[in-house]
């Protein structure tokens, strides 16, 4: 028991994130194999092209050689100060769960998740744009696509996505865990464990459904997670009346409950990045 407790520790301390990374690095590679595996060949020719001239990003420090390197990149390049700073705001949109969904609030002045998914597909599809904009609007779409589909970082209790709401995964309860990070690192990274591979190729029947939709259709499905399941999760089943617990708990059934509707936004992250890479670059 003591050695697993120390595993689970290490594993939970290692997923602890600002709160503009979603999924941390685990989650994130994993959705960009996703949409590789299931792009046409031709487009995936085409991203093995762009990343082979990540170069031109002039960031030695932050890698983009490889799709598992540029899904991370955004993250990566927010460390590097004022040079990338302008950026923060482009992880998330916090999207009130207590009202209406309102992403035109949301996404003022397209400073938001997924009005710069649009930018970068946008920015992909015109090959006039130079070298290092369309490899820097690569990172950003495959990045930004797997953001989207973390539900705290689409629904908002006024509380910057749930990192301000202290919990418990477990048995495991650090002061540095909250809600926000839990999403993001220790039950994404059970989810895509859990059960068969997520990455492999997807029949038409599986993808046809899912792929379906606009950014604002995937932004209002992940709102409704975070209302319907993330919050009730920690805060109780009527999250915009009862006051927020000092400490959160989920426990051992919640998780496992959690872990399908986990798993599920990573798998349709992972076929929408594929639809929108072979409408960017097919």
């Amino acid at each position: 028991m003591k050695n697993l407790l120390l595993i689970l520790a290490a594993a939970i301390a290692l997923s602890l994130h600002s709160p503009a990374q979603a999924y941390g690095q685990f989650g994130h590679e994993t959705i960009a194999r996703i949409a590789m595996a299931n792009v046409s060949p031709q487009v995936r020719a085409k991203v093995l092209a762009l990343l082979a001239q990540s170069s031109a990003l002039a960031t030695p420090g932050c890698k983009a050689r490889t799709i598992e390197q540029i899904s991370v990149w955004p993250d990566c390049v927010r460390g590097m100060g004022p040079r990338f700073s302008y950026t923060a705001s482009w992880h998330y949109q916090n999207v009130d769960i207590c009202q209406p969904f309102d992403l035109k609030n949301a996404c003022r002045d397209g400073n938001c998740v997924s009005a710069q998914i649009d930018r970068a597909v946008k920015l992909l599809k015109d090959k006039t744009v130079p070298t290092a904009e369309r490899v820097q609007a690569l990172a950003f779409l495959v990045h930004f696509t797997g953001d989207l589909h973390m539900p705290l970082h689409a629904g908002d209790h006024r509380d910057l996505g749930g990192n301000q709401v202290k919990a418990a995964y477990g048995i495991y309860a650090p002061d540095r865990l909250n809600l926000h990070s839990i999403w993001d690192g220790a039950l994404a990274e059970r989810a895509i464990t859990d059960g068969p591979p997520l990455v492999r190729p997807y029949s038409a029947a599986d993808t046809t459904a899912t792929q379906a939709g606009t950014t604002e259709d995937w932004s209002r499905e992940a709102w409704a997670v975070s209302r319907d399941v993330a919050y009730p999760s920690a805060v109780g089943d009527q999250p915009c009346t009862t006051p927020t617990p000092t400490r959160a708990k989920l426990d051992t059934a919640t998780i496992t409950r959690l872990v399908p509707i986990a798993r599920l936004q990573v798998e349709r992250a992972g076929l929408r990045l594929a639809r929108l890479l072979d409408e960017a670059l097919r």
